[in-house]
């Protein structure tokens, strides 16, 4: 049992066993990057509820695991944990809908579990898929197959057509050979895949979470109702000194402006989350890791999520 979740047990009286070893299912074959789940069962046979966790743009379930202990800590709560990834995507596409509800209807099936027992969440791009999905679940509720409780989402650019604006920036500005790299990538793959946002704008406006520009309500509005966590560093100083970026260029402001016009819209459960420095598990600091979540205070905001 590692030391966080003897932490976590003894700050909440729980006495029950550490959670299992994972396990890897794959749903699809065909597609060895995305078409398969890792699931961390809790000790007890009774499931509590679902957490699905989703990596970031061409990440792999088997990184999250090194870099966060959430999913084993939320198993040893008594909740059955789901870390998958979506490949090389930025977006809820039709494709990338079409690979969750997959993955979740073998979850539900295999381990007999509602489709109003999950909650979603994500880093980087995968968070940007969890906000978008959890909308879809509210907005056309026929093309998801679950409907989940909360959600949430670690240093994710919630505003598609900004992080696409963000990215023409870096590459203009050449000013961080790593973050010009990424730009030129993503960039290009959304072209290919989208066309660019402005001239597509129908198009995006269904795969964004969220539109800053936007005249009047946006998809923001189907969460009206739902609990939401954006978490974010907020070490303004750490992107001026190791990337020349600004806050203009952090994912934050977006998510702060989306936490807001959910709260005007009475959302009492909508919340941007300071989250504490981030840490890769290498040891290098950095904002933008899935360690900025505090995963013994995010399994207490999940039980009054499923106790609600």
């Amino acid at each position: 049992m590692t030391r966080l979740v003897v932490l976590f047990l003894i700050l909440t009286g729980c006495h029950s066993s550490p959670a299992q070893s994972p396990k890897k299912i794959s749903v699809n074959h065909n597609d060895p990057a995305s078409g398969y789940y890792l699931v961390i069962k809790p000790a007890t046979d009774k499931i509590k509820g679902v957490l699905v966790l989703l990596d970031g743009f061409n990440g792999n379930p088997e990184s999250v695991l090194q870099e966060t202990k959430l999913p084993v800590t939320a198993a040893a709560n008594g909740y059955l944990t789901i870390v998958a990834a979506m490949g090389p995507k930025m977006y809820a596409d039709s494709t990338v809908v079409s690979k969750l509800n997959l993955l979740m209807d073998d979850v539900k099936k295999r381990f007999k579990v509602n489709a109003d027992q999950f909650l979603i969440g994500g880093f980087s791009a995968g968070g940007t898929i969890a906000l978008r999905y959890a909308e879809l679940a509210k907005e056309m509720p026929e093309k998801t197959t679950v409907y989940p409780k909360a959600v949430f989402a670690v240093d994710s650019p919630v505003d598609i057509f900004s992080i696409y604006h963000f990215f023409e920036e870096q590459i203009r500005k050449n000013y961080s050979d790593p973050a010009v790299q990424e730009a030129i990538f993503v960039s290009q793959l959304m072209k290919q895949e989208h066309g660019v946002p402005d001239s597509n704008r129908s198009t995006y406006l269904q795969l964004t979470p969220f539109y800053e520009k936007m005249e009047g309500l946006g998809n923001e509005k189907f969460l009206k109702d739902t609990p939401v966590r954006l978490y974010h560093d907020v070490d303004i100083n750490w992107r001026l000194k190791e990337r020349l970026q600004s806050g203009y260029d952090a994912n934050l402001l977006n998510a702060s402006e989306m936490i807001l016009r959910l709260m005007v819209l009475k959302n009492k459960k909508a919340e941007f989350v300071s989250g504490r420095k981030g840490y890769r598990s290498n040891g290098t600091r950095h904002p933008h890791s899935w360690n900025i979540v505090d995963e013994v205070e995010f399994v207490e905001w999940m039980k009054s999520v499923f106790k609600s």
